[in-house]
C-alpha cells in the first residue's frame, strides 16, 4: 500500500491586488485535516495566567523600565502620598470623631465648621440636645434631616466631618462670554430697587443666598403663620375642603424617616395648586401622630384640619400666597447619622444585672401582645402596651420581618410615650419592663371576667372582686 501523500503546503502571505499590506502579523492557522489526523496541527499552548502583585511588593521592587534614577523623582512619590485628598474621608473609613462633653451631657450646643469661610460667613453645623442640625445665615431655624424622628439624647459622636448638604451660596460657571441669565425674582428685585426708602414705608423683601426670605428672620415665625392663616374654619369650611381630597391620588407620603427637610418643599408645592396638603403616614412616624402633626404645623405654616388613622390634611391658611412664601435651600444629600447612646443596657435603671437577665429568660416563653405589619399604621400600639402592663409586668411585641432599624426607633418611642425600660431586641421582638414607679390606670385592679353561660342566666357578677352569686 502507498503513502499517503503529504499534505499541500502552504503558501506565504502575498500582498493583495490593491498593492495593500497584509493586516495579519502571521498567517492563518491551517485547516483541520480530518483526512489525514497524523497531520493535524497542534493547538497553540494556553496562555500563562497573569500574576497578580502585592501592592506593597509592587511598591517595594519598581519595574526595570522605570526606574528611578535620582532621589527627586522618589522624594515626589512620597510626598504625593502624603497628600490630604488621599486622607479624605469617605463611606469605607469608620470616621468618628467625639463631640465636645456640654453637648454630649445635653447642656449645651457646638458649632463645627470645616471650612473658615462658612464659619465667617454664619454657616456651621450645630450639635445639641436635638441632634445634628445645620445652621445658615437670615433662615428662621435651625435644619435637620429629620424633623419628627430626631433621637430625644444628645449625639456622643459624628460619623463625617462638618460638611453642609447644602449647595454653596455661589457656584462656579464656565466664561461663555455673556453674563448669567437672571431669574424672575432678581429680575423684580432690581425693578423695585430704591436708593433711599421713603418715610412710613416698608423696605423692600430681599432674598438671601440661599434662597431665604430675609423678612422671615426680623419676625417670630408664629405671628406670621397666624397672619397667614387667618380666621379658624367652621366645620362646614373644613367639609368642603376635605371632601374632594378623601378620595383623592395627589398625596405626601410620610415614611420611616418622618418628616424631612426636603418635604417641606414639596408640601408647598401642593399648595401652590391647592388649599389641601394630604399627608399619608406609614411605619414608625405613625407611633406617635400628635408630635408628627406638631411638626407639620410648626414648620410648614399650615393647620392641620382634619386627621383619620394616618391621613392627615394640611390646610396652607386663607391668606396664603406661594410667591411671598419663605424659601428653604434642598439638601443634595442624606447626612451620616451620629453615634446616639445604646438603648439597651446590661443593667437597666432601677434593675441589677441579674434581675434583668431573668427577666430577659422570662421574656423568652411570654407570648407577643401583637405582631406589627411592614409599613402599617402603629397608632393603638401605645394603648397596648399600657394594657398589657396592668395584667404582666412584662410585655412583649413580635416584629418579625421589620427593619431593625424600624423596631428600634419604635422601642425608643414606646419608651418615652408608656413609659417603660427597654430590656431586649433579640429574635426581632421588643421585650420591655413596666419599671418599679409603674402605677396602675384604674383605681382597682382588674380581675377576670368568666362567661355567662346561655343555659344560666340568672348569675350575676361582681367586678369588684367579691366572687360570684346566684
Amino acid at each position: 500500500m502507498p503513502p499517503p501523500p503529504p499534505p499541500p503546503s502552504q503558501r506565504p502571505p502575498t500582498p493583495s491586488r490593491a498593492g495593500r499590506t497584509n493586516l495579519f502579523s502571521a498567517p492563518p492557522p491551517p485547516l483541520s485535516n480530518r483526512r489525514y489526523p497524523q497531520h493535524r496541527s497542534l493547538p497553540p499552548p494556553p496562555l500563562p495566567p497573569r500574576r497578580r502583585h502585592h501592592p506593597k511588593n509592587h511598591a517595594e521592587q519598581p519595574s526595570q523600565e522605570q526606574e528611578p534614577t535620582d532621589g527627586t523623582q522618589r522624594a515626589t512619590t512620597s510626598s504625593s502620598n502624603n497628600n490630604p485628598a488621599f486622607r479624605a474621608a469617605h463611606l469605607r473609613t469608620a470616621y468618628r470623631k467625639p463631640v465636645s462633653p456640654v453637648a454630649a451631657a445635653g447642656e449645651g450646643e457646638t458649632l463645627l465648621a470645616a471650612d473658615p469661610a462658612d464659619a465667617a460667613s454664619g454657616r456651621s453645623v450645630v450639635v445639641g440636645p436635638t441632634g445634628l442640625s445645620f445652621r445658615l445665615p437670615g433662615a428662621p431655624f435651625d435644619f435637620q434631616f429629620s424633623y419628627s424622628e430626631a433621637p430625644r439624647a444628645p449625639p456622643l459622636a459624628i460619623r463625617e466631618p462638618a460638611f453642609l448638604p447644602f449647595a454653596p451660596p455661589t457656584m462656579p460657571r464656565p466664561w461663555t462670554g455673556k453674563a448669567p441669565l437672571l431669574s424672575k425674582e432678581e429680575k423684580a428685585r432690581r425693578r423695585g430697587v430704591r436708593l433711599h426708602t421713603p418715610l412710613g414705608q416698608e423696605p423692600p423683601q430681599t432674598v438671601s443666598a440661599h434662597g431665604i426670605m430675609m423678612e422671615v428672620r426680623g419676625r417670630r415665625q408664629m405671628d406670621l403663620a397666624r397672619e397667614v392663616l387667618g380666621e379658624p374654619l367652621t366645620r362646614d369650611e373644613v367639609r368642603e375642603l376635605v371632601k374632594p381630597h378623601i378620595s383623592h391620588n395627589r398625596q405626601l407620603n410620610i415614611g420611616r424617616d418622618g418628616l424631612t427637610h426636603n418635604m417641606l418643599e414639596m408640601i408647598h408645592c401642593h399648595w401652590r395648586r391647592q388649599e389641601i396638603c394630604k399627608v399619608r403616614c406609614r411605619g414608625v412616624p405613625t407611633v406617635d401622630m400628635n408630635n408628627l402633626c406638631h411638626h407639620l404645623e410648626e414648620k410648614s405654616g399650615g393647620k392641620v384640619i382634619h386627621r383619620v388613622g394616618g391621613v392627615v390634611f394640611l390646610y396652607r391658611g386663607r391668606h396664603y400666597d406661594p410667591r411671598t412664601r419663605p424659601r428653604y435651600p434642598l439638601m443634595l444629600w442624606k447626612p451620616a447619622t451620629p453615634v446616639y447612646p445604646k438603648l439597651i443596657k446590661e443593667a437597666p435603671e432601677g434593675l441589677t444585672k441579674e434581675e434583668a437577665d431573668e427577666m430577659r429568660r422570662k421574656g423568652c416563653n411570654l407570648p407577643p401582645i401583637c405582631k406589627l405589619a411592614k409599613n402599617g399604621i402603629y397608632i393603638t400600639l401605645v394603648k397596648d402596651v399600657r394594657d398589657a402592663f396592668e395584667a404582666n409586668d412584662l410585655a412583649k411585641i413580635d416584629c418579625e420581618g421589620l427593619n431593625p432599624s424600624d423596631y428600634k426607633k419604635i422601642g425608643a418611642k414606646l419608651r418615652d410615650l408608656v413609659p417603660c425600660v427597654l430590656l431586649s431586641f433579640d429574635n426581632e421582638q421588643i421585650l420591655m419592663y413596666r419599671g418599679k414607679e409603674w402605677k396602675s390606670r384604674y383605681s382597682k385592679p382588674l380581675t377576670l371576667i368568666p362567661k355567662v353561660s346561655k343555659n344560666n342566666p340568672t348569675m350575676l357578677f361582681d367586678v369588684g372582686g367579691s366572687g360570684m352569686h346566684t
